[in-house]
């Protein structure tokens, strides 16, 4: 498991470490520096090696450091003087306001430094070309446009044909959401320090990083001083925690699952899903579906029983309540379609299905056009004599329609809409996207960093949550199994792009991957 820090998080835990701890901010910086420096210096040697074939010719180290007057700029400074003792030529320039009020004292320091060690800082950028740019304009404080000699600044940068190292996070990104604020430096890489912050996970602020190197400088989790904060990832290549399968259980032990998918014509998504459910470990599934439906989903997937309608009635209905005293678990939404008869399938499920239960899709279409039914499950899950183990997975679309607002509003404020619907309906909320975030009522954050472009794909979110419904059948909790079930819809995704590309993922490839994913017996 790995932090990932708002601005706010991260300043508290650094001054902790200053105040409480005792630790020098200069020391800090000076070891901020060196790791941007070890960056370097290593891909100096690599150019080297990959020149040596062809002559003496050596890399070019021309460095320009573009600082400005706060930490951050005292984090550049250094890691220029380090690189100029390292052998390389050096050029800094200082951006902002120099009144002795607003400089920190670890830049007064830093410059001071420079000045003894007989280096001139430039106070206008140079027309010159260099090799290297160091940015430290801003840190991860920025909390407004980036305009006049900073937009300046950025855009020198971004026309140089240079190798950009940014300092802890791209000049111009916010720390928080990952937002341009005007303009933002295009980095090739940035040395962030600790933790990574939320700004170079989310979208468009990864795609400002580049590379990420996240340094260990001295600042450890004993300064957030039990404080911890509220969003974590896996990283890709960790294992995800799964269900433990005992060697003596049978397909009764490993969870039952009513699916109900699948309208005329949409018998994929229930195949999917369904045949998703049994890959991750449950041990039986009963798909609820249009008739129409059946004889593809007996031919392709003939492990799952199926119960099948062509109208309402009373005997469907006392089958119905039969499905649900049999399942341990209900999953209700992959191409049901939002007819008058989903509608009444989602009202059974809300009303008469016992244990967790996954709503995705149409069913999050459904409830955000019946109010009353919606108020109706946000009452039961308010009510702890009423409350059950409940996942919503919506896309920006199907989180907009619940929430009423539009998918840019959601977008921006992922985060707290995220918790805030968590909180309301005591669910476990993934809010689907490049960056999938999983709430849980308690207000803690999952934010997956598996998966890829491929996913965006016809039939990926149908076997999420088949993925969803087989965990929780063998027993995870809600926000558990959300959180591993992203995370290995996340790593199939990223399975199959590495056979096939991102181009030409499938659902279905999804479902092949999963069998790689899942713990094997040790002999």
């Amino acid at each position: 498991m790995e932090y990932l820090v708002t601005a706010a998080e991260m300043k508290r835990c650094d001054g902790n470490t200053i105040k409480h701890f005792g630790m020098s901010s200069m020391v800090l910086m000076e070891r901020a520096a060196l790791a941007c420096v070890q960056e370097l210096k290593e891909r100096d040697r690599q150019l080297q090696e990959a020149l040596r074939p062809f002559g003496p010719a050596h890399p070019g180290r021309r460095t320009l450091v573009v600082s400005g007057t706060g930490n951050n700029g005292g984090d550049g400074l250094a890691v220029g003087r380090l690189l100029y003792q390292a052998g390389f030529s050096v050029d800094y320039c200082l951006i902002g306001n120099e009144e002795a009020k607003h400089l920190t004292e670890e830049i007064s320091a830093q410059l001071a430094i420079l000045e003894r060690y007989g280096h001139k800082v430039m106070r206008k950028l140079p027309e010159k070309e260099y090799d290297i740019i160091i940015d430290a304009l801003f840190g991860i404080g920025l909390t407004r446009p980036v305009e006049g000699k900073f937009a300046d600044a950025v855009d020198f940068i971004n026309r140089q044909d240079a190798y950009v190292l940014s300092v802890d996070i791209p000049s111009g990104i916010n720390s928080d959401t990952g937002a341009v604020m005007g303009c933002a430096v295009q980095a090739d890489i940035t040395v962030t320090f600790a933790y990574r912050k939320l700004g170079l996970v989310f979208y468009p602020g990864a795609r400002y990083a580049g590379k990420v190197v996240c340094a260990d400088i001295g600042i450890t989790g004993e300064s957030f001083l039990g404080d911890y904060p509220r969003v974590f990832t896996l990283p890709k290549g960790e294992a995800a925690l799964l269900p433990p399968r005992p060697e003596d259980g049978n397909k009764g032990t490993f969870g039952k699952v009513a699916l109900l998918a699948g309208s005329r014509g949409m018998a994929g998504a229930c195949q999917l899903s369904a045949s998703a459910v049994l890959h991750t470990g449950a041990g039986m599934v009963r798909v609820v579906t249009d008739e129409g439906n059946r004889v593809i989903l007996q031919t392709a997937l003939p492990e799952a029983m199926i119960t099948a309608y062509e109208q309402w009635s009373e005997a469907f209905e006392k089958e119905l309540l039969h499905v649900f005293s049999w399942a341990d678990i209900t999953a209700v939404g992959p191409g049901l379609g939002q007819s008058n008869m989903a509608l009444k399938l989602l009202e059974m499920a809300v009303e008469h299905s016992r244990g967790p239960i996954v709503m995705d899709a149409d069913a999050l279409n459904i409830l955000a056009g019946q109010k009353e039914l919606l108020q109706k499950l946000i009452e039961m899950q308010q009510d702890p004599e009423r409350r059950r183990e409940l996942i919503l997975t919506p896309h920006p679309g199907e989180f907009g329609r619940l929430a009423g607002k539009k998918i840019p509003e959601i977008q921006k404020d992922a985060i707290p809409l995220t918790r805030e619907w968590a909180e309301k309906l005591q669910a476990a909320m993934i809010c689907k996207g490049a960056r999938t975030l999983v709430g849980s009522p308690d207000g803690k954050l999952y934010l997956n960093m598996t998966g890829n472009s491929g996913m965006a794909t016809a039939g990926s979110g149908d076997v999420l949550t088949g993925i969803l419904a087989g965990l929780l059948a063998q027993g995870m909790d809600a926000f558990s199994a959300a959180c591993a079930g992203v995370y290995l819809h996340g790593c199939a995704g990223d399975g199959a792009a590495h056979k096939k590309s991102e181009y030409g993922v499938t659902a279905g490839a999804l479902i092949d991957e999963l069998d790689h994913l899942m713990p094997k017996r040790s002999e």
